[in-house]
């Protein structure tokens, strides 16, 4: 049986209500998540034995987080101890992590101040067979980077399947090395990559397009995803699969689709619509868990593509950083567009 590993940084999240009425009721819902970790939770709940690593100061609210995610059926025993605080984000439900809603304060966390060396990464890994991390973990600083570094090498030599999500913030990358210098030494020992055509350009310095969006086609979007996900494997040999994920605002809805492509065919999902979002968070991480889930159970390619789409339409329709869905929720969300 498949076991996956997710390492990134855990992020406490506030979200407060707007126009000023979390002063005026005094409270402000707090969510734990961080991209790994949202991950890792979809997969526990879809009952794939998962396991996390991140780094947290050693205190009681740890350990009160720690029971939380042991609960979630995650294995936290690949948990650190170290540092001085835990990264916080606020941002209000409904908001975007891409835009200007999203306010940082983690700075010097704990998962920040890792430095190479202090994970026995061969002890870690041992029982594993998927390594999966994010763009955002090596963006938080140059020594998170190298851990990075550390252990996609180390997953790498144990022949471990390797999978990132080309997830770019631009409020973070600030220790003065540009995302694609950093990027470029990680993908190497990358096998499956998630993104979209613009992070893949932001972070691996691929072209884009900048008239793509007044071609107003779905055509024209997944044409050039397949020339995005062409150029990455062929910079990226280890690279055998690549997903692009595409998220359109509709008035207060949403219209959503992906690509995928592998085995060197070009794969689209459905497209799916709503006319609500309750929240945006997480969405991303919900396919990349979909994506794992379906290759980890011998998905065909369209199936797979499907699933992790419809996955992650089904988040926009929780509030917080992860879902609650169950397979069969997901599988009917696939029925519904098929009806």
């Amino acid at each position: 049986m498949h076991k996956i590993f997710c390492f990134g940084e855990i992020l406490m999240r506030m979200s407060p209500a707007l126009n000023g009425r979390w002063l005026q009721q005094n409270d402000m819902p707090v969510y734990i998540g961080g991209a790994e970790l949202n991950v890792a939770t979809a997969l526990a709940k879809w009952n794939t034995p998962t396991g996390y690593c991140t780094a947290m100061p050693e205190h009681y609210l740890s350990h009160e987080i720690v029971q939380y995610i042991r609960h979630k059926n995650i294995d936290t025993a690949p948990m650190r101890f170290s540092g001085s605080r835990i990264g916080i984000y606020f941002l209000p439900e409904g908001a975007d992590l891409k835009h200007a809603g999203v306010i940082y304060d983690r700075a010097h966390s704990s998962f920040a101040e890792l430095q190479p060396g202090e994970i026995n990464w061969n002890e870690l890994l041992k029982e594993y067979t998927w390594f999966h991390f994010s763009a955002i973990s090596p963006a938080v600083s140059e020594s998170a980077a190298q851990v990075c570094l550390e252990a996609v090498k180390a997953a790498s030599e144990k022949n471990i399947t390797v999978s990132v999500d080309l997830n770019y913030r631009a409020k973070l990358w600030k220790y003065g090395i540009a995302p694609p210098a950093i990027m470029q030494q990680l993908l190497p020992y990358c096998h499956v990559v998630m993104g979209n055509i613009w992070s893949a350009n932001a972070l691996l310095g691929i072209d884009i397009d900048e008239q793509i969006h007044d071609k107003k086609s779905k055509q024209a979007y997944t044409d050039h995803a397949e020339i995005t996900a062409k150029t990455i494997m062929q910079q990226f040999p280890a690279c055998h699969t690549v997903a692009n994920t595409f998220r359109f605002d509709d008035n207060a809805g949403i219209r959503y689709y992906a690509s995928l492509h592998t085995g060197n065919a070009p794969y689209i999902s459905q497209e799916f619509a709503s006319k609500k979002v309750i929240d945006k968070a997480g969405s991303g991480d919900c396919f990349m868990a979909g994506l794992i889930y379906a290759a980890t159970n011998s998905y065909q390619p369209q199936s797979t593509i499907n699933f992790a789409a419809a996955a992650a339409f089904g988040k926009l329709h929780e509030a917080g950083d992860t879902t609650s869905q169950t397979i069969e929720q997901i599988q009917s969300t696939i029925k519904k567009i098929h009806a």
